[in-house]
Parts: structure tokens; sequence; C-alpha cells
């Protein structure tokens, strides 16, 4: 199907069919003045029959479609607006002179009565294939009267389905936004409804990312803040680009939205070789609903980019056996041209709630537990991957079940079939406001990995138990199990401070016996968030340190890390490192600026031929390659530091697909003592430029 007619097509398949126009309960057609007299059930038919006498009796074939003898159709596209004036939308035929006749014929059209719905007047689009030659429109209930009466009534019933279907077509009313599917996440977006869900006596919990609309929209008017930000236009392109979804369908029961997705950009590094970086991604983003219980979404990616030399040199790093690189974030990429990668990627999801208070999820996508820019339980910085998620809200408890499908795609890790390893993860969170300040939650998660004789493990299927316990029940071996708790207070309605432990080993006399052992293998999380901060509305100011000890989240047997694809499930660092964050965030209107500062130290490993020892960071590392089991401590080994800082303004295109305009730069300082095969040091200054989708979120500060 050539791209002429697919774009027929959509719009076809999105909008009202001049046949299908029949809904007496809540809406009525245009009315031409000698309609006015009809009764409301023939108000449709008479409009149809005005269009066509208008049309037929003003359409002129031109010549060349004469001489030519060409026999087809021209479909054309209208609308009758709010002010009762006919507009040619879309003409779609084989001869540039038809189209123009097309367009010269709804010129002559009068104004008339607009559309009404609810009593209000309404736009109301149209869509009609007019025969060429020319064909008289005619009543088709007054054929085949001469055959017998209920053959006649059952033919005429059946060629009746369709249109039936289609008069249950409705105003869109963005559903959407009070439905069970995911609001995508992006720390951005996230943080324009973060002081709403965050007032001191609310009953939400923010910890589960990413969160349902219909959870959200408790606490913030998504279709408020829309029609707050809504340009005022009247034409159908003015209205897709600055307000509304692509394609939009909404019926008595169902709903539906189909949008094209960008990730364009073009930038300079100024440390790098090459004359520029770019990232060209088109996609398509469908989503809808059936019935008020059923969700799904999809969105497909296909990209090709060339990043700053860092971050380029890291996703070569980590790169999949027999592939270039691991776009970190996205997913295996291949070499695209000579520098460059291509690296597809796919998020998908079914959402169903089959009772109050419970939500099931099965797609491919990413999950994040924390309130902070960072997880050091479950976050959203590594690829997406198969999963099954159950929520369970009641009270004032939410409990999350998590099973994960990850791969171990490094080229020494075979898989039985040959493939890239499969392993599982599976994961509690329970989140508890214990009073209308404080919440406490309880984590804890296992992986485990495919074997020859061991597949998905049905003893972590249990939504209840202890994972910690189940592991020493099957072995040690058999899955590595950590366990962690987070808090959460709000000291007013503008600031809440919050926290995160991880524990990966437990061992009380090492824990107390003040030598520093390499058991201790646990992390912490310290942060604050400050809303509409110094008394300016939609500004968000986030401070957050993050410190783990080294060999957390790595294992004896290797393939049991913390990882997927070769990149962290929780800190994109890994382990064996201390950090500081401060973030800024501010909005008006459609504009918006963020600011983000790193400030860390990390301990690396020398792998210089002399010295290869594990020092902790390195996840995928075992622990058993440890140089000491005593004077553990942070940053041990080849200590770098780094310094990050990005500043980024930009420019809400479209506040429907969150569709944004946006320059930016960045700068970062990476100083390893030592520099080795995959740990180089560099002085970045990045500019970039891009229009963006913004759906995900991406973790430049490596």
């Amino acid at each position: 199907m050539n791209k002429k007619n697919l774009l027929t097509f959509l719009l076809l398949l999105v909008q009202i069919v001049l046949f299908a126009q029949d809904n007496k309960y809540y809406e009525k057609p245009p009315v031409f003045p000698e309609c006015e007299l009809v009764e409301l059930s023939g108000l449709q038919v008479c409009f149809d029959n005005r269009v066509f006498d208008i049309v037929f009796n003003s359409f002129k074939i031109p010549d060349v479609v004469s001489i030519d003898n060409y026999k087809g159709e021209v479909v054309i596209l209208f609308e009758v607006d709010k002010e009762g004036v006919f507009r040619v939308i879309y003409v779609d035929a084989l001869y540039s002179e038809l189209k123009d006749e097309a367009r010269r014929v709804f010129e002559v059209f009068p104004k008339i009565k607009p559309a009404t719905y609810n009593g209000n007047p309404t736009f109301k689009q149209y869509s009609f294939a007019l025969k060429i030659p020319l064909i008289k429109q005619t009543d088709p209930t007054t054929k085949d009267l001469a055959i017998n009466r209920e053959l006649a009534e059952l033919e005429r019933g059946a060629r009746q389905e369709y249109d039936s279907v289609n008069t249950k077509l409705k105003p869109f009313s963005n559903k959407e936004y009070t439905s069970q599917l995911n609001i995508p996440f992006t720390h951005e977006f996230y943080s324009r409804f973060g002081k709403n869900m965050n007032l001191v006596g609310t009953n939400s919990h923010t910890s589960s990312k990413p969160f349902l609309y219909e959870d959200v929209s408790s606490y913030y008017n998504f279709e408020a803040e829309k029609e707050a930000l809504a340009k005022t236009t009247s034409t159908f392109t003015g209205r897709k680009l600055w307000n509304e979804r692509f394609v939009r369908v909404e019926g008595e029961d169902y709903w539906f939205t189909i949008d094209p997705i960008f990730d364009l950009q073009i930038g300079k590094d100024l440390d790098a070789d090459f004359s520029y970086t770019f990232n060209n991604t088109r996609g398509v983003n469908i989503q809808g609903g059936l019935g008020k219980k059923f969700s799904f979404y999809a969105s497909v990616f296909e990209s090709q980019g060339r990043f700053a030399e860092y971050y380029n040199q890291y996703a070569e790093s980590i790169k999949a056996k027999d592939e270039v690189a691991v776009v970190p974030g996205r997913g295996i990429a291949k070499r695209f041209k000579d520098d460059a990668y291509d690296y597809p990627a796919a998020e998908a999801y079914l959402s169903f709630t089959p009772v109050n208070y419970f939500n099931v999820q099965f797609g491919q996508g990413k999950n994040f537990i924390g309130d902070g820019h960072r997880s050091l339980f479950t976050s959203d910085v590594a690829s997406p991957n198969p999963f099954l998620k159950l929520n369970t809200t009641f009270w004032k408890i939410k409990y999350t079940n998590t099973w994960m499908w990850l791969k171990d795609s490094r080229r020494d890790v075979i898989d039985p079939e040959g493939a890239y390893l499969t392993k599982y993860m599976a994961t509690h969170y329970l989140s508890w406001n214990a009073t209308k300040r404080l919440n406490i939650g309880f984590f804890e998660s296992v992986i485990w990995a495919k074997s020859d004789n061991r597949g998905f493990d049905v003893s972590y299927l249990n939504p209840i138990i202890f994972y910690r316990a189940i592991e020493f029940e099957t072995g040690q071996k058999s899955g590595n199990a950590v366990m962690g708790m987070s808090a959460k207070y709000k000291l007013s309605d503008e600031i809440n401070v919050y926290g995160q432990f991880i524990l990966d080993e437990f061992s009380l006399s090492d824990i107390t016996g003040g030598e520093k052992s390499w058991k201790n293998k646990y992390g912490y999380q310290l942060g604050a968030k400050y809303y509409d901060a110094f008394k300016i509305k939609n500004l968000m100011i986030q401070a957050e340190y993050n410190r783990v000890r080294p060999y957390t989240y790595s294992h004896n047997t290797v393939v049991l890390n913390y990882g997927h694809n070769n990149q962290s499930m929780a800190h994109l660092w890994g382990a064996n490192f201390s950090e500081f964050i401060l973030i800024g965030r501010y909005h008006y209107e459609r504009w918006f600026g963020n600011a983000k500062l790193v400030m860390g130290k990390r301990g690396l490993d020398f792998n210089d031929g002399t010295d290869n020892f594990s020092y902790g960071g390195d996840i995928y590392r075992s622990y058993g390659e440890r140089p000491y089991d005593k004077g553990v401590t942070v940053g041990q080994g080849n200590q770098a530091t780094t310094f990050f800082a990005n500043l980024q303004a930009g420019y809400l295109i479209n506040p429907a697909t969150n569709l944004k305009i946006f320059g930016d730069i960045t700068f970062r300082d990476f100083n390893p003592d030592t520099v080795n095969a995959t740990t180089f040091k560099s002085n970045t200054v990045w500019f970039n430029l891009g229009i963006r989708t913004d759906l995900f979120n991406w973790y430049f500060d490596l």
C-alpha cells in the first residue's frame, strides 16, 4: 500500500462516514434550510441528500478526465464547523483537476445550521466517494420490492450492520485520563503533579511507577490542565498540531488513539572527532480502552543515532555478543553506517482491572520503585523487558508484585538453547501510609537463571512469601535475593523527604565487627523535594544522595547479578559509589526548563593485566574475584570522580502527546585514576537541539 492510499485509509477509518449518521439520542446533524421542517429522525437523510444534490448539480467533469474516459472516484473528507460553514479537509483523486473541482464545489455550499451535541454547536466531519462519471444518488430502500419480503428484510438488515456500528461513534472525551493506562514515566512530566499527590492527608502511593491515570486523576485534573494550555484554532491541521491526538475515535464502549512518535535530535560534542551527534527516532503509538476495565498500549520505535563520545564508548563497552553496542535504556544496537547505531525498541502492555482495588498488567516495558530520581530497588535505566504486574490497593496499602523476564547478553554467557541467557526477576513491594504524613515501604526481590533443568520457578509465584526464605530452601546458588525498606515524610504540602535502604547480604557478626567486611553489601538513599519552591509556582527543587557499598547486587554465580542486557536494574552506576544530585524543574504555560547537577565518586576495576581483581563496582563480575575480605570501602579500586551538569529549555508543542521542542547543553568531566580498555577520561561539552515525543527517560549522566 503506497503512502497516499495509506493516508486515505487512515482518514476514512477515523472519520464518520456520510451514510453512518443516525445518532438520535444525543446529537443532531447539520441542517439545511430545506430540512428544517423534517422530523429529527429524518434530518440525517435529508442532509445526505442535499449534499449529494449540490455536488451532483455543481460538479463539472474536467476535460482531461473526459478525454481519458476515466472511470473511478474522488474521495472527499469535509467538515461542517461550529458556524455551519463547509470546509474541505482532504481530497484524494487520480487527477489534480478533480481535486480542484471538488474544492470549488464545496466553496459554493451555503452556510447552514451547525450540528449540535447536547444542545451545543459542534463541528461534524464526513467523508464520501464521488463516482466518476457522475451517478445520481438514489434511495437504496426502494430497491428489490418485487422479491420475497422476508429475504429483503434480512438483506437490508445485513447491509445496515456496518452502518449501525458506526452510528455509535461519539465526540472524543479523553477517556485515557481516567483509564487503567500507565502515565508514561518521565521525571519532568511526573513533577507537574507531584505536589498534588503529596499533599498532607492524601492517601496516595507514589513509589510504584508508572502510575495509572485513574489513580492520579483523583488528585490532578488532566482535562482541565490540557484545556488551560489549549490554543485557539479552527482548522483540522491546527488542532492536530497544537491540541489533539492525530487519530482519536470513541464509541459507546471503546476508544483508541493513534499518534506518530518522533525523537529527532542534532548536536555537537566538542570532545569528539566526528562532526555531529544525532538521533533519528520514528515510531507509532497506539492506545485505547474496551469497556471500563480493559486498556491497551503499544509504542514501536525505529531509531538510529550517534551520541556524545563518552556515551558511545560506554554503549560499546557493554555490548552484547555478536553486536556492536547496547544503547543504555533502549536495547541492543547494530552498526549504522561507520560510527552510529541502529537500535529498534518496543513497549506494549495490556491492563485489566477485573474488580475494584486490583489491576493486572502484562507486556513489555519498564518499572520503577521509589520517590527519588534514582532507585536502589528497581529502576528504568535498563532496556524494556517482558513483565507481569499485579497492583492491589486497599485501605492505606498498595501492594505491587512484579515478575520480569531478563536477558544476559554477554559473549561469555551461553544459554542452553544458544540464545541470550534468560533469567527471571520477581519483586514484592508493600507501601503503607502509616499516618497522613508518613509512608513506609517494604521491598524484596530475587533473580534466578534459566538452566538445563530449571526454567521459571513456580516457587516465586507466591505473592506473599519471603523470597529470602525460598532462597535458603532452594539453595543459595539458585537465586540472588535482596531486601529493602523505604520511607517518605511530608513535612508540609510543599516539602517531603524520602529514603531507601537496600540489603543484599546480612551477617550480623560482620556488620558489628567493625572491620568493613565485604559482606556488608548494602546501600541507601536520602532525598528531599520542594514544590513551589520559594513561593514560585511550578518550581520544583530536588536534592538526593545515594551511596552503595562494593559488591552489592553482584553474586558468586555471575548470571545471578542484578542486571538486564548488561545494564543495572537498579542504579545505573551499579555499586561501589557515592553520589549527590541537585535538580530544578520549572514550567510556565507551555514553556519549561530543567537543570541537573550530579557529583559522584566511583570505584572501578583496573583490568590492566596486572591487577584484574573485582573491586565491587561492576555487578556483572563475581564477588569471589575480590582482592581482600576486610577493609572494603566505597570508592575502592580505580577511583573516578564524576561531575555532570545539564541545562535544558523548551516548548511543549502538543500537551495531548507530550511533543516538545528543546535545546540543551551538557557538561561532563569524568576522571579515573587509571585509564584502560573500558574506562576513559573525558571532558565533554555537548550541545543538542531536538523535537521529541517525550515518553521515557534518557539517562546521560553515566
